[in-house]
């Protein structure tokens, strides 16, 4: 198990730290050294993409907050129906 996870982490920082030199100098200093590949078209790029980052904690935010304490009081609920099957 250790292994596997040992060789994620590898994969993973490796794909996050390798920017040919090339692509690093067309990048905009922001994402220098991030991402590899041509840099953003225009402005729209980054608020697409911020949009798409918000919504994706947003999500992620409530998914484990009502994983957490999902909130539903009602004896009648149908996850009642499941948990006291006898």
């Amino acid at each position: 198990m250790k292994k596997i996870f040992l060789i994620i982490w590898i994969l993973l920082t490796g794909f996050l730290s390798s920017a040919c030199p090339v692509c690093e100098r067309q990048q905009p200093r922001l994402l220098r050294g991030i991402v590899h590949g041509a840099g953003p078209g225009s402005k729209w790029d980054y608020l697409i993409v911020s949009v798409m980052v918000a919504i994706a904690l947003f999500t992620l935010f409530f998914s484990i907050k009502w994983m957490i304490r999902p909130g539903e009081k009602s004896g009648s609920h149908i996850k009642r129906y499941i948990l006291n099957i006898e």
